[in-house]
């Protein structure tokens, strides 16, 4: 697939590295040359120095014959002007645009072949939000997926001593459950992969993936771990896109409070949200932190546009007392380095916007991707087409499917009905199936199980 990226920023070169090792043609387009060079020294990919609106730019990034245009600069006005110019000028089929500002995002008819033709709308900042809303109705956990329309979703936690399975082998579970069915995806004992056997212990620190409906997660959790009690107080520290955005989610749910060092865009938080108690200040601040309570909140959120000045709070605040601490990292290089000290969930914006694009991107009929583990595996969610004849995968149990290594199906969907995978379950039209892939080079070989041949047209 012939891809042009707009941007080489953080996003930009994250997302062009993740398609250019899945042998896409990719043209990266950026005014800053050095960063283009940068990248181009690393990566097998074209690169063009320009405005990535101005129409000449485009056509010497070879619009013409572009499969996709993938805008992810940190304008929103650029990113919309060329996706029009690249439709205008050049029909590029699909044109997928990042968008931060909410008031574009929230503004209906805006987008479309009749108006601002833009096919696929990515906000960084919703993502996130939603991402961090996930994880607060979910005490304990690492990540929170979400498939087949949140009907399935998927789980990280770190198993701790207590949890009645640690120490035991997976397939204990049925017996601890028995009416509970759930499937252990993944396993990651000290950074390395563990494809998990029925025989597989689970360790104490290990790092678990499990999939199941909805409803049955906490139970599964359970097994894992202590309960955590349900949070009650959380503290957001930046009332930008994704701090307001985030407030706006969870302020019927949790007494919410936020920080905002910006007098005037204070104000305007606080005309906007309802019940959410806005702060003016600096959330580094001991003694504001002091007066709003930090020893009793429940989870103190850093969501600045800073990353050191989100670790400096998130670390004093968990030292001052929260029990849980959030922290928004945009450089992929601190998230390993702080994340499982005190410093509880790392999120890193590229790692969940590259997700949903990715989803955009994949061949076969893949309607959900999540980028797991910093980017180092992925789920996705693909649906089954075609009959025995057409399809790799419809008709088949699966236990006779031929997944590649490093590959496991979790759950699927039929008819609004979750199964858990089981050897025996058959593979039907239109099912909606969970992969999860520790070994990322193996996508284009799990896309092309999905993907039907050409008898079936």
């Amino acid at each position: 697939m012939k891809i042009l990226i707009l941007g080489a920023n953080k996003v930009g070169a994250a997302l062009t590295e993740n398609l250019a090792k899945e042998a896409n043609d990719i043209t990266l387009v950026d005014p800053d040359i050095e960063a283009l060079r940068e990248l181009k020294d690393r990566l097998d990919i074209g690169t063009v120095a320009g405005h990535p609106s101005f129409p000449d730019v485009l056509k010497q990034a070879g619009a013409e014959d572009a499969d996709m245009l993938i805008a992810v600069t940190d304008s929103d006005e650029t990113n919309m002007v060329a996706c029009q110019v690249a439709w205008t000028l050049f029909r590029t089929p699909k044109k997928i645009c990042r968008l931060r500002a909410n008031s574009y995002v929230n503004t209906e008819k805006l987008f479309g072949n009749d108006a601002i033709p833009i096919d696929v709308v990515i906000s960084p900042e919703q993502i996130v939000s939603t991402s961090v809303k996930n994880l607060l109705e979910l005490p304990g956990s690492l990540q929170v997926l979400d498939f087949a329309g949140g009907k399935i979703q998927l789980v990280a936690v770190q198993a701790e001593k207590g949890g009645p399975l640690v120490g035991q082998e997976i397939r204990f579970f049925r017996e601890h459950m028995p009416n509970v069915d759930t499937r252990v995806a993944a396993i990651f004992r000290q950074g390395s992969p563990i494809l998990p056997q029925g025989d597989t212990v689970i360790e104490e620190g290990d790092e678990v993936f499990f999939i199941a409906a909805r409803d049955h997660i906490r139970d599964v959790m359970s097994e894992l771990r202590k309960v955590d009690k349900p949070y009650k107080r959380i503290l957001i520290a930046g009332g930008g896109n994704t701090g307001e955005r985030l407030a706006s989610l969870v302020e019927h749910r949790f007494r919410t409070k936020l920080i905002e060092i910006d007098g005037f865009r204070c104000e305007r938080l606080a005309e906007k949200l309802r019940t959410t108690t806005v702060l003016h200040g600096d959330s580094s601040d001991q003694d504001i932190l002091l007066e709003e309570g930090i020893d009793e909140t429940d989870v103190f959120i850093a969501l600045t546009n800073n990353d050191e000045a989100n670790i400096m709070s998130s670390l004093l605040a968990k030292r001052m007392g929260a029990s849980t601490v959030m922290t928004l990292i945009t450089n992929p290089a601190y998230v390993d380095l702080v994340q499982g000290g005190e410093i509880d969930i790392a999120i890193s914006p590229q790692q969940e916007t590259i997700g949903s694009l990715l989803a955009h991107i994949r061949r076969g009929d893949v309607v959900n991707v999540h980028s797991l583990r910093r980017g180092a595996a992925e789920a996705l969610e693909a649906i089954a087409h075609g009959d025995k004849s057409t399809s790799r995968v419809v008709g088949k149990a699966l236990e006779d499917i031929d997944l590649p290594p490093g590959t496991t199906i979790g759950a699927i969907l039929r008819d609004d009905k979750v199964l858990i995978a089981h050897d025996d379950i058959v593979v039907q039209t239109d099912d909606h199936v969970i992969l999860f892939l520790v070994d990322k080079s193996r996508i284009p070989e799990v896309e092309r199980l999905f993907q039907v041949g050409f008898t079936f047209f």
